[in-house]
């Protein structure tokens, strides 16, 4: 079917509604990070506060809170991403092997169901269950004789239910994506290693591992642009004063700093330097993705 002009013009304007949005709420907004780059006053706006040029910028090596911040939020999403990696993988794996469908669809479908949740909610449902004071799992706990944990008051536990909870929140969505994967493989390859007497183990680490590869990469790879996202909403929602030094990452850095401290300037400079860093790590991993994975949007 031959495309006209008509046709074109028809496509393009089908494309207006969502591009205003777009340039309305994702590109008029960046006339603020001017902001990034003058001692900023509500009362006067951006086009008559006084301009500072990289002050800001240079203020923010100084600040001996920042170099901690960049490194707890580095960490964190290391370890969310390594995670949030092998943990769907194992799952679409074991889910595979399932051979009642009713079952697997089940399974499939509940896992799945936390990723429409909102922080706030889970925030507030974790902090009950897990509560020290009359929490279900630590009353639990008691009841075998453990002593009550302080998960969201102790440094280390803290990252350990970061993690843990991120992956319970969103491993069933990445479930998904490796199921389609396996669905890609050809079945003749299963029957021909039966045939030759392949274990169920073999078939997996022969067949399936490698045929779920590229996927594997592809995901591994645009995973990186992630490295500065630590999960604002997970951590706003869950860390307290008890375990900032461990828990802070850039995002409520800027929070803090901006909202609360009406440091508007500083809060700006961080946000744009978090942006351009995730700008190029983006850029480096769409990259290795095409190299790699011969992914490609473009």
């Amino acid at each position: 079917m031959k495309i006209t002009r008509k046709d074109r013009a028809f496509f393009h304007l089908l494309l207006a509604p969502g591009m205003l949005i777009l340039f309305v709420f994702a590109y008029l907004p960046m006339v603020g990070i001017v902001i990034a780059f003058q001692e900023f006053n509500p009362t006067k706006g951006f086009l008559f506060s006084e301009w500072v040029g990289l002050e800001h910028i240079r203020f923010l090596f100084e600040l001996p809170d920042t170099m901690q911040t960049v490194r707890n939020t580095v960490e964190i999403s290391l370890m969310k991403i390594a995670a949030g990696l092998l943990v769907p993988i194992v799952f679409a794996l074991l889910l595979n092997e399932a051979r009642i469908v009713w079952f697997k669809r089940t399974v499939q479908s509940l896992v799945y169901l936390p990723h429409f949740l909102s922080w706030v909610i889970l925030g507030g449902i974790l902090i009950d269950v897990l509560s020290i004071n009359g929490g279900a799992f630590n009353q639990a706990l008691g009841t075998l004789g453990i002593q009550p944990i302080f998960f969201f008051g102790n440094e280390a536990w803290f990252r350990v239910m970061l993690i843990a909870t991120d992956v319970w929140k969103e491993f069933g969505f990445s479930t998904i994506v490796y199921l389609a994967a396996l669905t890609g493989i050809n079945p003749a390859l299963y029957e021909a290693a039966s045939i030759d007497g392949a274990s169920r183990w073999q078939r997996v680490v022969y067949i399936t591992l490698p045929g779920i590869l590229p996927v594997v990469v592809l995901m591994s790879t645009l995973s990186l642009g992630n490295v500065l996202n630590g999960g604002f909403d997970q951590i706003f929602n869950l860390y307290n004063p008890m375990v900032i030094s461990s828990a802070d990452i850039i995002d409520t850095y800027i929070y803090r700093m901006g909202l609360i401290q009406a440091q508007y300037g500083l809060a700006t400079a961080i946000g744009l330097l978090k942006s351009l860093i995730g700008f190029a790590l983006i850029v480096t991993s769409y990259r290795l993705a095409y190299r790699y994975a011969n992914y490609r949007i473009f």
